[in-house]
């Protein structure tokens, strides 16, 4: 089976294709995916006469050249548009908050790209750190080596099918290690910073792709319970549940609670009162099991552990089935972030299992009304 890496433009990929060359990978091929829209905004990287694509490729062709491996661009802006980025926007406007990359590696990376080559007897590797255990039942998804650097939550709307051809070549790997290796070999990516943003933007402000879509929709910002206006916004996509920085008030902290979408408000409670605006529940109305069914509990598996965002915090919590499909999650730890549109991804031991989008419970949506005012 021939072999498609993935590469970004960066130092994870870069090594993952090196560690496949090491390992006698047939027929191996590199492939760069173009996502980038800059003939929609038009905004260039701060500080850079150039798209951030363009630099990107730059580096991608070096390492190929450097490591002796073919090279293909496969330009997927129509499907990324459709697929990503209308979904990121349409959440946004609805008041939301949307996880473009779980989508990206559903959707583009592992079944547009195949799409657009016809690479249906294609492995798929890529710079991903996660590990790929091989079951008699089919593939598992489990964590890497690395828990800082983990990016199973990104990968957690992947179908047991697609898993079934994914290759992640630094799952054993810390992150520091994978930098030295880099460097021991040359490659021209091993001093390169990690990209911090949503990945077609690269450097691009995430505020400032959503000003050049949405623009400005200014409206109060309101204190919870007392309905005190505090000050104004620009928009209430540019914020998110649990936000502290960018609202500009004074006698703080603030940190946002809820958004009013009907009424362009933005609701902020005090940090002295965060705590009992908290949330501890939610529910997943469609739930997606990378093995197709939920997890049981077991002494064997371990404790069910979630994800509510990127990063190596998790929390322990029970769920409950309901007829229709859905769940309703309930956290042993509140958790002031927990925003309807981001998803929750879940885990036994090493093993990730899935999630799904978030909805908050109604009566954690009443908590996002003010009291009085």
């Amino acid at each position: 089976m021939a072999t498609a890496i993935l590469l970004s433009g960066g130092v994870d990929s870069s090594v993952a294709l090196l560690r496949l060359l090491e390992q006698g990978t047939p027929d191996l091929a590199a492939f760069y995916l173009k996502v980038w829209l800059e003939e929609d905004i038009g905004l260039p990287a701060p500080g850079s006469g150039e798209c951030p694509w363009e630099e990107d490729l730059t580096f991608v062709r070096e390492v190929c050249d450097r490591l002796d491996v073919p090279l293909r661009v496969v330009p997927l802006q129509r499907q990324y548009r459709e697929r990503v980025v209308e979904y990121a926007l349409a959440e946004l406007r609805a008041g939301r908050t949307p996880s473009p990359d779980v989508l990206c590696n559903r959707h583009i990376k592992y079944q547009a790209f195949l799409d657009a080559i016809g690479g249906h007897a294609l492995t798929v590797a890529s710079g991903h750190y996660a590990r790929r255990i091989a079951t008699a039942d089919g593939p598992l998804l489990a964590t890497a080596a690395d828990p800082v650097k983990d990016q199973t939550y990104f990968l957690s709307q992947l179908t047991r099918e697609q898993l079934g051809r994914c290759r992640f070549p630094l799952g054993d790997l810390p992150k520091q290690e994978v930098r030295r290796i880099a460097a021991e070999h040359g490659l021209p990516t091993a001093e390169r910073p990690d990209s911090q943003g949503i990945c077609f933007l690269g450097d691009i402000p995430f505020d400032g792709f959503v000003r050049a879509h949405l623009g400005e929709r200014p409206g109060p910002i309101r204190e919870i319970g007392s309905g005190q206006v505090l000050g104004e916004h620009q928009g209430h996509w540019f914020y998110t549940l649990g936000q502290r920085k960018g609202l500009g008030l004074s006698g703080g902290p603030w940190f946002v609670v809820g958004k009013e979408v009907d009424t362009d408000t933005v609701w902020v409670t005090h940090g002295d009162h965060l705590p009992e605006r908290s949330p501890d529940r939610f529910t997943i109305p469609a739930p997606h099991w990378i093995a197709g069914s939920p997890p049981r509990p077991s002494a064997e598996a371990g404790e069910l552990r979630v994800k509510v965002r990127h990063g190596p915090t998790t929390y322990g919590c029970t769920i409950d089935e309901r007829p229709e499909g859905s769940l309703e999650v309930h956290l042993d730890t509140p958790d002031p972030g927990l925003a309807p549109g981001q998803f929750a991804v879940f885990y036994q031991g090493d093993l990730c299992l899935g999630g799904g989008a978030m909805e908050l419970a109604p009566t954690l949506a009443r908590q996002s009304l003010p009291t009085g005012g």
